[in-house]
């Protein structure tokens, strides 16, 4: 076996590679928030968590990005609400309709997980240098043009 073909059997495949920082990125967070304090939900509960609009969302919105039914995302945010990191408020566009929304024991896990995620950041942009970090950041946010549905 030559260089050429080790390498690429030693190569991982670029949607591995692309979810490996993510996965790393996300489990210390979750790490981060257990040690401050807030160790009384789970990884599934943060991934639902982590998609509530600054001025709050629809839970069938929710859902949709969760990539989840709607009762599933129900019970979960049921769970959130009960551990007061989010509550359903009347949304003022619609009567009929209900926005789950940020509570303030919410808003200091969004503050723990926020300064673990620029702890991260400024790691990576130390490892890879200035340059790369932001040519990096570049062809991530332009390969979303592409990819995110949530984005546009």
């Amino acid at each position: 076996m030559d260089d050429e073909q080790r390498d690429d059997e030693q190569r991982v495949d670029l949607g591995v590679a692309l979810f490996i920082p993510y996965r790393y990125t996300e489990d210390r967070m979750f790490r981060a928030l257990q040690d401050a304090g807030f160790d009384d939900w789970t990884l599934a509960q943060c991934r639902v968590f982590q998609r509530v609009a600054p001025d709050g969302s629809r839970l069938t919105d929710l859902a949709e990005q969760a990539q989840m039914t709607k009762q599933s995302a129900g019970v979960m945010v049921d769970q959130l609400e009960r551990l007061g990191y989010v509550r359903r408020v009347p949304d003022p566009t619609d009567g009929r309709a209900r926005l789950i929304v940020i509570e303030e024991r919410g808003r200091r896990a969004v503050e723990v997980a926020r300064a673990t995620l620029d702890e991260i950041l400024a790691e990576w942009k130390a490892y890879l240098g200035t340059r790369n970090f932001a040519l990096l950041h570049q062809i991530l946010d332009q390969l979303r043009e592409i990819t995110d549905p949530y984005g546009r």
